[in-house]
């Protein structure tokens, strides 16, 4: 299972103002994924969470991006991709990966990856954090864009 191993992350977000940009495509997905990711900012003290719908995950890099510019200090990029019989999955995975990336390393405002890329819907049901899921990658996605922000948040304090 990918989730074997995965860390236990202790965060304070207090004070974060964190955007959840999620894609509509997916609904039952979507909203597990949605659930988790606001839950677990929820639970580390996060107050200020905007909820940003965009039409699918394609358009999340761009979304990301703004939420970013706009002055927010953690993005989590929610979305689902699911196998097809054309290229169609591996162009929209590869350019929304890349972008998300982008938007983390350009902006220095931390991405949490929560684009589930599938090949059925079932792998995407069991990552969807909905009861009976084996994982909850909206929480792995908010955890993981927190705890960045945290990280940076201690290196500017420590600067010289």
């Amino acid at each position: 299972m990918a989730g074997h191993g995965a860390p236990s992350l202790a965060i304070d977000g207090s004070g974060a103002r964190v955007a959840i940009v999620a894609s509509l495509w997916h609904t039952e997905v979507m909203d597990g994924l949605i659930a988790g990711a606001q839950a677990a900012l929820a639970e580390a003290g996060v107050t200020q969470v905007e909820l940003v719908r965009v039409p699918g995950s394609f358009e999340l890099p761009l979304v990301a991006q703004g939420a970013a510019v706009a002055g927010f200090d953690a993005v989590v990029a929610l979305g689902v991709i699911i196998r097809g019989g054309t290229p169609h999955f591996e162009y929209v995975s590869a350019a929304a990966t890349d972008g998300l990336t982008r938007v983390a390393l350009d902006t220095g405002v931390p991405v949490g990856f929560g684009l589930l890329t599938c090949d059925d819907d079932q792998q995407a049901l069991d990552r969807a954090g909905l009861p009976g899921s084996k994982e909850d990658k909206g929480r792995e996605a908010s955890e993981a864009a927190l705890g960045a922000w945290q990280v940076l948040r201690g290196l500017v304090s420590t600067a010289p």
